[in-house]
């Protein structure tokens, strides 16, 4: 989706800037998502697990609101308009869907590991475009994000490694 860019007086071309909107509204998207998939398991979740995962999705939530916050505040930044509403979430998020009616701590691990990896993977790829675009700071953003996701996504992880 084309959008107009405010004016700014920051150094980098209009057409880099609305690439790098554009990719960031849609990492946007993924990561409002994200957000809400953290607290669907955070309330959800059963078992003998149950409060080192419920405090480990809520943990993993906070983390993805700050990364909203800041992905949103690049954009703006940038000169474009953060797309943040549940409602684009919904429409554009590249994420699987989060079942909704699991309820063992082990379906949740996995359902929170496949959208940590798959969340993982655009924000990946984002790193990718954003440094051929030449945006280094958005590269950089990226990059903070991805690392705080791979470390979330060990922590989900370990709780199915664990050998029997």
């Amino acid at each position: 989706m084309s959008q107009t860019l405010h004016p700014t007086k920051i150094d980098i071309a209009d057409n880099t800037r609305a690439a790098m909107v554009a990719l960031l509204n849609a990492r946007l998207a993924d990561a409002v998502d994200l957000s809400t998939q953290m607290k669907q398991a955070h309330w959800n979740v059963k078992g003998p697990s149950f409060i080192a995962l419920h405090e480990l999705f809520d943990a993993i939530h906070v983390a993805v609101q700050g990364h909203v916050d800041n992905l949103a505040e690049r954009i703006t930044v940038l000169g474009g308009t953060a797309r943040g509403t549940a409602a684009v979430a919904a429409a554009d998020s590249g994420l699987p869907a989060y079942p909704l009616e699991i309820a063992a701590g082990s379906d949740h691990v996995e359902a929170v590991s496949v959208a940590l990896a798959t969340f993982g993977k655009g924000i990946r790829a984002a790193i990718a475009e954003a440094g051929e675009a030449g945006d280094a700071d958005t590269e950089d953003l990226f990059v903070e994000v991805s690392r705080d996701i791979d470390k979330n996504l060990w922590l989900v992880e370990a709780h199915a490694q664990a050998s029997r």
